[in-house]
């Protein structure tokens, strides 16, 4: 079904002509998915009562609406079809306020985390959140997938961030909670329906996030290490620092680095990507030279409990830039197997090894040639395990593989989405995983705000 000529007319008396875009006008760049831009219209209002505006055209029309960001999701959550309309948020891309006395930020939806991140910074000051996609991703984005990175362990995902929040929502009407404090005990938190949500209960325009100090200085280093609970025994070590504050903790299985690293032609004399696991620390504090001492004692530390443990600090920034490429450069895995299916799982600490090894012996009982990347924020958690085929998978081989990856981790205390959402390509992994009455109170949210299933439908619930 097309969009109605009369429905277009009224939405350019709003936005302005130039803001409609249509056809080859459209073509943008579509993103993680190019199913993104599957709509071929994009409107882009300036103002939350631009957004408002439009909602209510659509709303009186019948007309779904795609809102999205920086198209940076990976599970399908921004895709538009013909008789859609997406509606980006990229103009309304103003920090309106940032107040280093409260560690507040206000910003509109379109920021790009990168720009928060230097607005931030010359007040010493930080967003608590951080990912590889800073530089695309959007705030507004980030909330509606609840976004996490490799921060989380510590500062908590998305929706610890978030303070108050501006949403508008399927019928025009604006919900609005602009809290700049943390204590707010006045009823309802109801901010926290639209974290997360995906757009599907409304459009998130403006939020107030926590902001951090940021350490005097940082320092990193990579870890070989000889198992997964070697890698844990030293996450709680550096922990446990009295001189630096432990600001990432990241993990990256054999093949992983390995391909990382031969694609950036990084070795180092000294070190050897001959373990089973890496791990890259991160640690915050006073002085520089303090954390990489800091570091030393670590690894002296964790040798005299693991004896086959290697390891190397970054000397200088460049370095320390160098390492972070071997874990943020996801895109070689997808060079070499275009299309590779990943996936995003959320394991608790004291089963992640089992678990591992248990997918790993499953998979290559299905293909001896199934061989996966196996990498992520291993202090919370979070695993992000990418196949080495080129994608997508056919079936049965698709379910079969899911079925390894998603099998137990109910039982054991995790997800099948840590940070990356349900989207459309895994509302079937919710439907099949989770509890029975939470499906249906999802459902009843739902039809409340958004009766008509107008916001960004076919994602994350299951048809009713």
């Amino acid at each position: 079904m097309a969009v109605p000529h009369m429905l277009l007319g009224e939405i350019r008396a709003v936005v302005g002509a130039r803001n409609l875009r249509m056809g080859a006008a459209a073509d943008v760049d579509p993103g993680s998915n190019p199913d993104n831009l599957g709509a071929g219209l994009i409107v882009a209002p300036a103002t939350t009562e631009e957004v408002a505006a439009v909602m209510r055209l659509c709303d009186r029309h019948g007309v779904p609406v795609v809102a999205q960001g920086g198209r940076t999701g990976l599970v399908g959550g921004g895709v538009s079809k013909p008789g859609e309309i997406v509606l980006s948020l990229d103009r309304m891309n103003r920090i309106e306020r940032l107040d280093a006395v409260e560690r507040t930020a206000v910003v509109q939806a379109g920021v790009v985390l990168e720009t928060l991140q230097q607005a931030a910074a010359e007040h010493r000051l930080e967003p608590g959140i951080d990912l590889a996609a800073r530089g695309s991703a959007t705030i507004g984005g980030m909330i509606s997938t609840n976004a996490g990175g490799v921060m989380a362990f510590s500062n908590g995902v998305m929706r610890h961030r978030v303070l108050g929040l501006e949403a508008v929502l399927a019928d025009g009407s604006v919900y609005r909670d602009m809290t700049r404090v943390v204590k707010n005990a006045a009823g309802y938190d109801l901010k926290h329906l639209f974290i997360g949500a995906e757009g599907t209960l409304g459009v998130v325009t403006r939020a107030v996030l926590k902001l951090d100090p940021i350490p005097r200085a940082t320092a990193t280093a990579l870890f070989g290490l000889p198992s997964v609970a070697a890698a844990l025994d030293l996450i709680r070590l550096a922990l446990d620092s009295e001189t630096g504050q432990l600001r990432a903790a990241e993990a990256l299985w054999r093949p992983f680095i390995e391909l990382t690293a031969s694609a950036h032609g990084w070795s180092e004399p000294d070190f050897e990507l001959d373990r089973p696991v890496c791990l890259l620390l991160a640690l915050g504090g006073g002085r520089e030279d303090a954390l990489r001492t800091e570091f030393e004692k670590l690894f002296g530390d964790i040798l005299e409990r693991h004896p086959d443990t290697t390891g190397i600090v970054a000397g200088s920034k460049r370095q320390e830039e160098a390492l972070w490429r071997l874990r943020e450069d996801t895109d070689v895995v997808y060079w070499a197997h275009p299309a590779a299916p990943s996936y995003d799982v959320s394991v608790p600490l004291s089963q992640i090894d089992g678990y591992v090894r248990a997918i790993l012996s499953r998979l290559t009982d299905i293909d001896p040639e199934l061989k996966p990347y196996v990498f992520g924020h291993l202090a919370d958690g979070n695993l992000h395990i990418v196949l080495n085929r080129q994608g997508p998978l056919p079936e049965p081989l698709a379910s079969a593989v899911e079925a390894v990856l998603y099998a137990d981790l109910a039982a054991l205390g995790g997800s099948f989405s840590a940070e990356h959402g349900v989207g459309s390509k895994r509302i079937h992994s919710l439907a099949a995983t989770a509890d029975r009455t939470k499906l249906k109170l999802m459902r009843r949210v739902k039809d409340a705000l958004d009766g008509h299933s107008l916001m960004n439908p076919g994602k994350v619930l299951p048809h009713a």
